[in-house]
């Protein structure tokens, strides 16, 4: 089978089409032959094996995996412990948790890191779904506790998680504002945000504005200017951003969500949890992946050029003839 495989670190240009064994799948695996995938920033990072945490679960002196955790295609043979699946089924889901490898042509996977495709989505838009979806999801609702009414801001608004995050808070009865580029301010609007910060033009941690919620994929601030950014009681959840905020938010978040009632938080990913309530939203029309490019498999290098130059609008999807 084919599949982009890099032997170091580094750009794109380390990423190779070639020719690699077809998996088999074991006892309690299902084969899926792959149908559409997308880029997510986890990728960009393990392609350049930053934070070097990454490195120790992956690979320190180079990487041990095929690129791709969320896939969406047709199952073509099942393990012999399966129980859900069988061949013909289509499936999608976050493999982040099970051996990644969704750049390729098949891949093996565990049962449970797979649900099966809505009727609703395409291949195409179902492989948008896992990771940033999920993020989405379980940023507002599980570690936000959004509720009707709140005002919440996205940080990061025009990228992946924003595109699923703001229709996502519409649905909750939220009032949502959405931070980016210049460029993404039309995008942001389209996606149903109330209002939209253009983050060149205006500091939101300084305009006098507070927020109930705050979901932040672009962390790069002080946490003492998104605390100033929150309403009493409010909440922040870093989902992406830099290793300071990171560790910022490790050691002073607790005294901070402790002594302030402004809860500061990270989201700790859990890969397909929450499908089922997506799978909910799709059917009824309140969601709708967007998709800003296709890239063939032979072109995944320049669509993680694309990504890594921060201008996309919703996901990239690597799609398979």
């Amino acid at each position: 089978m084919k599949a982009i495989v890099y032997t170091k670190y580094g750009s794109p240009d380390v990423l190779q089409l070639k020719e690699v064994e077809k998996p088999t799948p074991r006892d309690n695996e299902v084969l899926v032959k792959v149908h559409a995938a997308s880029v997510n920033s986890w990728d960009w990072d393990l392609l350049r094996g930053t934070p070097f945490v990454n490195r120790l679960a992956f690979g320190i002196l180079k990487p041990k995996i095929i690129l791709g955790c969320d896939i969406a295609g047709r199952v073509e043979a099942v393990g012999n412990n399966v129980k859900q699946f069988q061949p013909g089924d289509e499936v999608f889901g976050d493999l982040s948790r099970c051996g990644w490898g969704g750049f390729a042509e098949y891949v093996c996977a565990r049962e449970n890191a797979l649900a099966p495709k809505p009727v609703c989505l395409t291949f195409e838009q179902a492989a948008a779904v896992p990771q940033a979806g999920l993020l989405a999801l379980q940023a507002l609702r599980d570690k936000g506790q959004i509720q009707p009414g709140q005002r919440v801001l996205m940080n990061g608004a025009g990228g992946g998680v924003g595109s699923f995050a703001i229709p996502m808070a519409k649905s909750f009865g939220a009032e949502v504002t959405g931070v980016d580029s210049t460029n993404k301010m039309d995008f942001v609007c389209s996606l149903g945000a109330d209002h939209v910060i253009d983050y060149t033009q205006e500091d939101f941690t300084n305009n006098g504005q507070s927020y109930n919620l705050i979901i932040d994929v672009a962390g790069y601030r002080s946490i003492f200017d998104y605390k100033r950014a929150l309403s009493a009681g409010g909440r922040y959840v870093m989902v992406g951003g830099s290793d300071t905020l990171f560790w910022q938010l490790m050691f002073l978040g607790p005294w901070i969500s402790m002594t302030s009632g402004k809860k500061m938080g990270l989201l700790l990913h859990k890969a397909n949890k929450g499908i089922d309530f997506m799978i909910e939203l799709f059917e009824a029309g309140k969601v709708v992946p967007v998709i800003d490019r296709l890239y063939p498999l032979s072109k995944v290098a320049e669509a993680l050029r694309y990504f890594g130059e921060g201008s996309i609008q919703g996901k990239i999807i690597i799609t398979f003839n």
